[in-house]
């Protein structure tokens, strides 16, 4: 076998009078009938410790736990790419100062640029300074218009990009735009729009000017939660790593409100351009 030990997530607990039973990645109990196979030996061999050839109910066994997706080979954790180590990080210190951190502690190579929240439009060109694999633009507000209009050209040029922002006591995280066809911040807002009967009320709120009155301040647990969820998408696009559950990552909103810390998926795609206008004859 290939294959022996159990990915991460997956674990096998002997349950008294029961024999052994799986728990999945789901948090799922599923039993196991061992037949003959040595219930011992099976667990050492889950864990990596026992090698060597399998008896015919271990093999079965074994076999079983393969074609279910419950064992991986090599090693367990997925070194981040030297090629697509440096990542830029622009926008609201709340929120890049702890992806920063969380990106360093995975293996990538982090660029900050500071901004105020909003910020002016920038080049498509200055974005590119540094030769960056990734950019990612994390705002405390809502986003302006036409501030990510040049960062949607990135997945053109073959740089990664990724965005989140928040709007009140909500914030969007926004799938991962990797290659020319993706979700893009253009499409996400086009969406959105479509999606509510209050789309006027939305695009005037995007274009301000807004009242309010305290503000909303962002609190490390929620901050520290964007930036897990904004992390972990770009290691999966950095590393390969393919979709566990769920809608795929590069065609996904979340949602999160930030009262409760409560993640929310919708599905997103791409707007197919506006076929231009027929001219009349003559």
């Amino acid at each position: 076998m290939s294959r022996s030990r159990l990915v991460p997530g997956v674990e096998v607990v002997a349950v008294p009078g029961r024999g052994l039973a799986v728990r999945t990645r789901e948090g799922e109990f599923l039993s196991v009938r061992t037949g003959s196979a040595d219930e011992d030996v099976l667990l050492s061999r889950l864990t990596g410790v026992a090698t060597g050839p399998l008896g015919e109910g271990l093999d079965r066994v074994v076999r079983a736990f393969e074609e279910a997706g419950y064992l991986a080979e090599g090693p367990q954790d997925a070194q981040w790419p030297t090629a697509r180590r440096d990542i830029r990080i622009l926008g609201d210190p709340v929120l890049t100062a702890p992806l920063a951190a969380q990106l360093a502690a995975l293996g990538a190579r982090p660029r900050v640029t500071a901004t105020a929240s909003g910020g002016s439009p920038v080049g498509v060109e200055d974005l590119l300074d540094g030769d960056s694999s990734a950019v990612v633009w994390c705002l405390d507000g809502p986003v302006p218009d036409g501030l990510w209009d040049a960062a949607d050209l990135l997945p053109d040029r073959g740089v990664a990009w990724l965005r989140c922002h928040r709007e009140g006591w909500q914030a969007y995280v926004e799938p991962v735009a990797a290659a020319p066809g993706d979700v893009t911040s253009a499409h996400v807002r086009s969406r959105r729009l479509a999606a509510t009967p209050a789309h006027r009320e939305l695009a005037a709120y995007w274009s301000g000017p807004r009242t309010s009155g305290a503000p909303v301040r962002l609190a490390p647990p929620a901050a520290a939660l964007l930036a897990a969820l904004l992390a972990d998408d770009l290691s999966r696009w950095a590393t390969g790593a393919p979709d566990t559950a769920g809608l795929p990552a590069r065609r996904r909103l979340r949602r999160v409100d930030l009262r409760t810390l409560t993640v929310t998926e919708h599905p997103v795609l791409p707007v197919p351009d506006v076929a231009p206008t027929p001219k009349k004859d003559g």
